[in-house]
Formats: C-alpha cells, sequence, structure tokens
C-alpha cells in the first residue's frame, strides 16, 4: 500500500475503479428504462479511467469535470468505444447514457480525490480517499439491491400478457398507452376482490395495533418501574419468543385453532397476530419507559394520582414518540405477515392481502397481475414508512440512553 500513496497513483486507481462502478450502473439501468442493449467495458474502463483520474487530482472543478466527461463519453458511445458500450441505441439513450456517465463519474470522483496532490500522501489522505470511494460504491450496491427488485416488479405489472411473451427481459414501457398500463390494477380489484382483501388487511393491522399496545404498555412499564420477584428474569426472557421459529409453531396452532373452530375465521387470526408483536412491542417500550425522568411521576403520586393515573396523564404523553414508533412497527408486521394467514385461511371471502397475492401465484393467472398485487401490498406500507420515519426513529433511539 505504502507504494500507492501517490497522488499519480491513487488518483488513477480510484479513477478505474469508480469508472468501472458507474459503468455497470449505467448499463444496467439504461438496459431495464429502454430495453436497448448497454453493457459495461472492464478494459475502456481502465482506458478512460486513468486520465480522469489523473486529471481530476491536477485540478478542476466538480462543473468542469462533469460537463467535460459528459460530451466526452457521448462522442465514444458514438463511436463504439467507451466504459459503456452499445449498439443501435437511439440518440436519446446516448445523450442520457453519456450525461449519467459524466455526472456521475465526474462529480463524486472529484470529491473523492479533492485533498490529494500530484506528490507523496499522508496515511490520512490516502485512507480518507478510498474510505469516501468505497463508501460510494457503498451506497449505489445496496440502492440497486433495493430499487432493482421493485422497479421489475413495477414495470412487469405496466405490461401484458403479449409483452411479456415477446420479450419477458424488457423492462421498458410504452407510455402511449395511457392508463391502459394500468389495467391488471383494475382487473385486480374488479375481478379478483383485492379490494377486499386491502380492508381485510388493514383492520386486522389495526386491531393487531391496538391488541398489541393494551397489554405491551401496562407490562413494559411494570418491568421498567414496579419492582418485583423475577423481573430481571422476565424483562431478559421478553423476546425469548422469536427464538423460536413461527414455523416450528405452525402446527400446534393450526390444530388448536381447528378444535377450538377457529380456523378460516378473522377472529383467530385476530388473536394470533399480537402474540407474534406483543414481545417486540414490550421490549421497545421497556427501554423508552426506562428513559424517562422517574422524578416526574413521583411528583404526580405525591400530588394524589394513583399509578394508572400517573401512567394516563404523564408517562404516555411523554412517550408519544416511542408509541408511533411501536405502532409503525406492528402495523407493518401484521400487514407483511404471511405464513399464519396462508395456513388458517382457505375461505377467499376472508383473505388477507399476502394470502391473497399467493393465490395468484398460478400458472393460470398472468404473471403481471402477481406483480401488480405485490405493488399493491407494499406501496402502502412504503409510503406510511416513510412518512413516519422521523417518529420511528426518534421513538427507537429515544431510550436508548437514560434521561
Amino acid at each position: 500500500m505504502k507504494h500507492l500513496r501517490f497522488g499519480y497513483l491513487t488518483g488513477p486507481a480510484l479513477g478505474v475503479l469508480w469508472t468501472f462502478v458507474l459503468a455497470v450502473t449505467v448499463a444496467v439501468a439504461m438496459s431495464f428504462a429502454t430495453g436497448e442493449a448497454f453493457k459495461p467495458s472492464l478494459i475502456w474502463s481502465v482506458v478512460f479511467g486513468i486520465p480522469t483520474g489523473l486529471a481530476l487530482v491536477w485540478g478542476g472543478t466538480v462543473r468542469t469535470a462533469s460537463v467535460v466527461l459528459s460530451v466526452v463519453y457521448f462522442v465514444a458511445l458514438s463511436l463504439g468505444i467507451g466504459p459503456v458500450l452499445t449498439q443501435n441505441a437511439s440518440l436519446v439513450a446516448r445523450v442520457a447514457a453519456a450525461l449519467f456517465l459524466g455526472v456521475g463519474i465526474g462529480w463524486p470522483l472529484k470529491v473523492f480525490v479533492e485533498e490529494l496532490g500530484m506528490g507523496a500522501l499522508t496515511r490520512h489522505e490516502f485512507e480518507d480517499a478510498v474510505i469516501r470511494t468505497l463508501k460510494g460504491f457503498g451506497y449505489i450496491f445496496f440502492t440497486a439491491i433495493v430499487v432493482i427488485p421493485f422497479y421489475v416488479m413495477v414495470m412487469t405489472s405496466l405490461k401484458n400478457q403479449a409483452q411479456l411473451m415477446q420479450n419477458p427481459l424488457d423492462f421498458s414501457i410504452d407510455l402511449s398507452q395511457g392508463w391502459g398500463l394500468f389495467r391488471s390494477y383494475v382487473e385486480l380489484i374488479t375481478e379478483f376482490n383485492f379490494g377486499s382483501y386491502m380492508w381485510t388487511s388493514f383492520y386486522i393491522s389495526v386491531l393487531t395495533v391496538f391488541i398489541t399496545l393494551l397489554f405491551a404498555i401496562p407490562g413494559a412499564y411494570a418491568v421498567a418501574r414496579l419492582r418485583f420477584r423475577g423481573q430481571a428474569a422476565f424483562s431478559r426472557s421478553i423476546l425469548l419468543i422469536y427464538m423460536v421459529p413461527m414455523i416450528v409453531l405452525a402446527l400446534p396452532i393450526y390444530i388448536a385453532f381447528s378444535m377450538m373452530g377457529l380456523r378460516n375465521s378473522i377472529t383467530g387470526i385476530v388473536m394470533i397476530y399480537p402474540v407474534t408483536t406483543i414481545p417486540v412491542a414490550l421490549y421497545m417500550l421497556q427501554g423508552y419507559f426506562r428513559g424517562l425522568p422517574a422524578e416526574v411521576e413521583e411528583a404526580g403520586l405525591m400530588d394524589g394520582l394513583s399509578r394508572l393515573q400517573v401512567i394516563w396523564k404523564i408517562t404516555l404523553p411523554l412517550s408519544l414518540p416511542a408509541l408511533a414508533s411501536v405502532s409503525l412497527y406492528v402495523f407493518m408486521i401484521a400487514w407483511n405477515e404471511f405464513l399464519l394467514a396462508f395456513m388458517l385461511l382457505d375461505d377467499p371471502s376472508k383473505f388477507t392481502l399476502t394470502r391473497g397475492i399467493a393465490s395468484l401465484n398460478s400458472s393460470e393467472i398472468p404473471r403481471q397481475h402477481l406483480m401488480a398485487g405485490s405493488v399493491i401490498a407494499t406501496v402502502p406500507i412504503m409510503a406510511l414508512f416513510l412518512g413516519l420515519e422521523k417518529f420511528m426513529t426518534k421513538g427507537l433511539t429515544a431510550g436508548s440512553v437514560k434521561g
């Protein structure tokens, strides 16, 4: 590594690495978006990455680097060379690819090497540049893991059977179809009863949240505030239920619910879902309650409030961030739960959303319907999470440090 601690070596090395990373990223993105053939080239990434890294170490601004590289890569794509290779791609596709390459390489790479000089580098300068580059690679890698499957799912749901049969790997869409793109979603609501599935999942999830909080709040408060024999053991054993896989409990639950007449009923589902959510709610809330100042509650007791009144009038208002985060987490668990619903529900009129999606996994039902059902199940909970993320983050971290 000591031999690389020179700006004229580190810059080109990082230039080659980042150029190839962006070449792969742009090639995949453009192939998915346009349906045209784009592929990365390691050899051309080396050829273009070395002078790029060297030039950015030498000097220049982010804007200049992005503009110059965009022009260079457009010319290279037109000539059939460069980090990304394509044949017969449209002019718009080549321009878009060149812009993505120019900005995606020039801007981050300039940030990565901005503190480097052409001469010898200190260990701090060298490691800082390498870490920034690896961090950028991590952002792209994990973003791709999340975005690509979701993109494929959405694009597949917007196609018809003829398009899927013609080219299953073409994930571009024809915007000229207008509202016809959403025919799979309309058919799910009108022909496959998905509106009923969504409503069933919604009120089951809401009931699960209510029942979970009803038991978890007093339980967590007792563990956090009261003193009783076995308190420490009980506190440590709250999450033991998660050491037992649900698949192990599936057969006993199925037998017990069949004997009690609760199988294939919403009542049975509402009874069993909180069993999986109460432990995690207890664990999250007890940490938050411990972080609240006990003096506030003691003042309430001295003013004549009962313990229940202290919980209702003092503790719960102070715990709203934690309650919001726990409610959101429990709602997501109930909304996405599949195993118990699949095992206990057979009547299509009582299916939850996940159970309804499983019923679409058939050779007789087009694949775009299955993907459309998956989008319907994913988008609402994603929007709910993004909208309430600040409450969830605050609730999860607020009890980590004792106040």
